[in-house]
C-alpha cells in the first residue's frame, strides 16, 4: 500500500509551523518560524502575530515540501488547527489550508490545538490508546482530561484564571528575566535551591482539581517589591527554583491524585510547559508511586508545531472525518472535538 502524507498547519499562536506526516506517524518535515519581534513587548501581539504568519506561511510550505522530498501532488489531505488560539493567526492557516484544499481537491481536516498537543505523544508511542489521564498545560490552557476513548472524555479540571504558562512568564517578567519566561526559569531552577522560600500553591483543596495561577501571580510581586535589586540579581536561581516548585507541585499533585482515585495507568503531560524539565522528573517520581506510566512529547514535538496537528488528523484520515469548507475558525478555549 502507497503511504499517504498529510500536510499539516499550526498558526494558533506566534509559532508559523508546518509539518508533513505520513499516516504511520513518520515525520517527514516539522518547520517552525518562531517570531522573535513579539520579545520586547513582553507577550504576544495578535496584529503582529498575523501578519507574520501571512509573511512566512508560503514560503514554510515550500521549504517543508523540499524537505520531505515531496510535491503536492503526493499529498492526500490538509490538517489544520482552527481553534483554541488568537482568532486572527488561526484564520491565516486556515484560509490558506483552505485554499490548498480546495485547489488541489484534497479533503480538509479541522484539529482543536489542544488536541493536537495530546496527540504529539503518538509520534513516539503510535500504539498508544485510551484510557488515560491528560495534563495540557501551556501559556494559555491548563486543563486535566480524561479520556475513556480517544473521542470521548471529560474535563476534570482547569485553570479558573492564568494557566501555568502564563504564570510562568508574567512571574518571570517580575522578575526582569525576559520572554518566553518558562524556559528561562526552567534552566535557572536546576542550580538553585527549591525551598528557598515558600510560594503559595493555587486552589491547594482537597477533591478540587482546578488550578488558580493567579495568587501565585501576586506572591511574586509582592516578594519582587519586598527585596532589593541587588538580592534577586543574587537569588534568582534559589527564587526560580521556589517558584518553579510551587508550580510543578500542584499540577503534578492533582493529577496524580485524581489518576490514584480513578485507578488510571497512564498519564500524558501535553503543550508547551510539558518541556519543563522539573514537571517531567517530578511526575515520573510521583506516578512510580502508584504505578502509572508517564508519556510526554520529545521536545521538538512540545511547543506548537505541525507535525503534532497531523498527528491528530491521522485518526481522522482514517475514518474519513473531513471537513466542509465553509468551516471557520474560533477562539474558545479548552479541549473540543471537531
Amino acid at each position: 500500500m502507497n503511504k499517504q502524507f498529510i500536510l499539516a498547519f499550526e498558526s494558533s499562536c506566534d509559532d508559523t509551523s508546518i509539518a508533513i506526516i505520513d499516516t504511520s506517524y513518520q515525520v517527514y518535515s516539522n518547520l517552525i518560524s518562531s517570531q522573535l519581534e513579539h520579545g520586547k513587548y513582553g507577550g504576544v501581539v495578535p496584529e503582529i502575530a498575523s501578519r507574520l504568519h501571512l509573511r512566512n506561511i508560503m514560503k514554510l510550505t515550500e521549504l517543508a515540501l523540499q524537505e520531505a522530498n515531496l510535491e503536492l501532488k503526493d499529498i492526500s489531505a490538509i490538517a489544520v488547527s482552527v481553534n483554541p488560539g488568537l482568532i486572527g493567526s488561526l484564520l491565516v492557516g486556515l484560509s490558506y489550508a483552505k485554499s490548498l484544499a480546495y485547489a488541489l481537491k484534497l479533503p480538509l481536516i479541522t484539529v482543536n490545538h489542544m488536541l493536537g498537543h495530546i496527540a504529539a505523544n503518538l509520534i513516539e508511542h503510535p500504539n498508544l490508546s485510551a484510557p488515560y489521564l491528560a495534563l495540557v498545560v501551556s501559556g494559555g490552557h491548563t486543563e486535566l482530561v480524561h479520556f475513556i476513548t480517544e473521542e470521548k472524555f471529560k474535563i476534570i479540571g482547569q485553570t479558573r484564571d492564568d494557566a501555568a504558562g502564563e504564570a510562568f512568564d508574567k512571574s518571570a517578567k517580575l522578575l526582569g528575566l525576559g520572554y518566553p519566561g518558562g524556559p528561562i526559569i526552567d534552566r535557572l531552577a536546576q542550580s538553585g535551591d527549591e525551598n528557598f522560600h515558600d510560594f503559595p500553591l493555587g486552589m491547594n483543596k482537597k477533591n478540587n482539581y482546578d488550578f488558580s495561577f493567579s495568587g501565585l501571580k501576586t506572591s511574586v510581586s509582592n516578594y519582587v517589591k519586598s527585596q532589593t535589586e541587588d538580592f534577586i540579581i543574587k537569588n534568582k536561581d534559589n527564587i526560580c527554583a521556589s517558584l518553579q516548585k510551587a508550580i510543578v507541585s500542584i499540577l503534578v499533585k492533582k493529577t496524580i491524585n485524581y489518576a490514584k482515585q480513578e485507578k488510571i495507568d497512564k498519564i500524558i503531560i501535553a503543550g508547551g510547559v510539558s518541556a519543563n524539565k522539573g514537571l517531567r522528573a517530578k511526575m515520573e517520581i510521583e506516578a512510580k508511586k502508584i504505578r502509572a506510566e508517564v508519556y510526554v512529547p520529545q521536545l521538538q514535538y512540545c511547543m506548537d508545531n505541525g507535525a503534532m496537528i497531523g498527528a491528530a488528523a491521522v485518526k481522522k484520515f482514517i475514518n474519513k472525518e473531513f471537513s466542509d469548507l465553509k468551516v471557520n475558525a474560533f477562539s474558545t478555549k479548552g479541549v473540543r472535538y471537531l
